[in-house]
């Protein structure tokens, strides 16, 4: 597992999902983003639906993927929404879906109705012909830590690689707390991402060492280049 001690700035950067997701992003500002996210070789970019395909171009021939969203930022989409923006963000050149369950239909207790929707988005990954990442974005600040339980059960029950605190445009986005239940709700098959307040390396070496493997930043650039600073030897 990976910690703070041992770290080596690769895997530092191999755990960031670059966000471009503001809604208020210019074309120009997502190639930068992108540009960015290839200069400093991290794990991927994640942007907006409509941006996909610019970004698949963008990264072509990099070691850095294309993410985007599903379902967001709320989860309410009917679940043939969710499919529809799946398979179209597949086509555009996306290798990684970050999806919003249905939060209402969680704190309702409706867990075969979430995991149903969950399954189906899994399925369209798995079905696309390629290795497809579907990470699953509980909205903690909207939960109980028995909504976050049941949460994270479904989405390991219907097979997803990820399980995810935040969208980042809640009232509140990853806590140490969280990260930690999360991991200890889901087996080692699943990962866990934190998103929403990892702004400095020291808070991204802190939901690392409880076991985060992802995390959704815009400050790549200052992590990095502090990480870089400080540990030139790693």
């Amino acid at each position: 597992m990976l910690n703070s001690q041992t770290i080596t700035y690769r895997q530092l950067a191999k755990t960031i999902d670059h966000s471009l997701l503001r809604p208020e992003l210019t074309q120009a500002e997502v190639i930068a983003g992108c540009e960015l996210a290839k200069k400093y070789d991290v794990a991927s970019v994640c942007v907006k639906p409509c941006h996909v395909r610019l970004a698949a171009e963008l990264l072509r021939g990099s070691d850095v993927e294309v993410g985007t969203v599903v379902g967001f930022p709320h989860g309410s989409q009917t679940q043939a929404t969710k499919v529809f923006e799946a398979q179209d963000a597949l086509a555009n050149g996306a290798t990684e879906l970050d999806m919003v369950i249905n939060i209402g239909e969680l704190r309702s207790g409706h867990a075969e109705t979430v995991a149903a929707e969950v399954r189906a988005v899994v399925d369209c990954a798995r079905q696309s012909g390629k290795p497809v990442l579907v990470k699953v974005i509980l909205e903690n600040a909207y939960l109980t830590d028995e909504q976050k339980v049941l949460g994270c059960q479904l989405v390991e029950q219907a097979g997803a690689d990820f399980v995810k605190t935040s969208t980042g445009f809640a009232p509140s986005g990853a806590t140490l707390e969280d990260l930690k239940l999360m991991r200890a709700m889901v087996g080692p098959q699943v990962q866990v991402k934190a998103a929403g307040g990892v702004r400095t390396l020291d808070a991204l070496l802190a939901v690392i060492d409880v076991g985060v493997t992802r995390c959704g930043a815009t400050a790549t650039a200052a992590i990095l280049d502090e990480f870089r600073k400080l540990h030139p030897d790693r």
